[in-house]
């Protein structure tokens, strides 16, 4: 049975590939969408991505879609386009300072640290997609939520959104983890700040994103490789194990070339599962 799939990413081909969620996330939802899903992506747009080269269209009805983000009314914004040569639907989420000035790295500066507000922007940017559906006309069945830096969307949803009108009823919730790195640790600050509930057994000032965001998940996808094999560690985290029930874990190959068609048909087991 077909599905409405929105499929949040900071990274998409050829527009931003920073790691390989790049790749990954060019390939995957044509798969997915090739299975006959109705799925739609959502990208920061970044200040060096061509509009002119990737063809960025103008939708009236996203411009200037409001919200409220760590207590101020602001308002965020977004184009639309294809991945090269699909038909997969890609929204570019415009914000002039969190995303307009960022450099090809995305997550660090020039000088190669880590950003010190990725905590912020990501928060913004869970915030910012949330509140599109409204604009959108549309509701998907399932968001899938990937890395890091979405990793943030199962709370604030479930906290902020699910079920307030039509378009955030019986969404479910997917966090797909790819690795396991110094990203994932938040400060709990940036967390408050952007209203993501913590369960009481998760304590100290900083955070791994994804025990967090495994309390409010409806599932959980682990990518394992032979060179790293992360979901290992990831059930040894008390937040992880305390969901190990949501938790599905996919191996894929080291290949240079992965099998993306293969990666996508395991996703989507797991999303039918979800949805029966």
């Amino acid at each position: 049975m077909s599905k409405k799939l929105y499929y949040l990413t900071t990274e998409i081909t050829p527009f931003a590939n920073v790691s390989g969620l790049g790749e990954f996330s060019a390939k995957v939802p044509l798969a997915l969408q090739e299975k006959g899903h109705d799925i739609r992506t959502i990208i920061p747009k970044y200040g060096y991505v061509s509009e002119r080269k990737y063809i960025l269209r103008e939708v009236i009805r996203l411009r200037e879609i409001p919200f409220v983000y760590k207590g101020e009314e602001i308002s965020a914004s977004a184009k639309s386009a294809f991945i090269p040569k699909t038909r997969v639907q890609v929204y570019f989420l415009e914000d002039e300072y969190w995303f307009k000035p960022l450099s090809d790295l995305v997550y660090k500066s020039k000088n190669g640290r880590v950003l010190a507000d990725n905590g912020e922007r990501y928060g913004f940017f869970a915030k910012a997609v949330l509140s599109t559906l409204p604009h959108l006309f549309w509701a998907p069945d399932i968001f899938i939520c990937n890395g890091w830096q979405s990793a943030m969307v199962p709370g604030m949803f479930k906290k902020h959104f699910d079920g307030i009108n039509e378009f955030y009823k019986e969404i479910k919730t997917v966090m797909v983890i790819h690795d396991l790195d110094e990203y994932a640790e938040f400060s709990r600050t940036d967390l408050d700040n952007a209203e993501v509930p913590i369960h009481k057994s998760l304590k100290g000032k900083m955070l791994n994103i994804y025990e967090v965001g495994a309390f409010e998940a409806d599932a959980i996808i682990i990518f394992d490789k032979p060179s790293s094999n992360i979901s290992k560690e990831l059930l040894l985290k008390p937040g992880i194990k305390a969901n190990k029930k949501k938790v599905n874990v996919i191996k894929w190959s080291d290949d240079e070339t992965p099998d993306y068609l293969a990666i996508a048909d395991k996703m989507d087991k797991v999303l039918k599962k979800l949805s029966d």
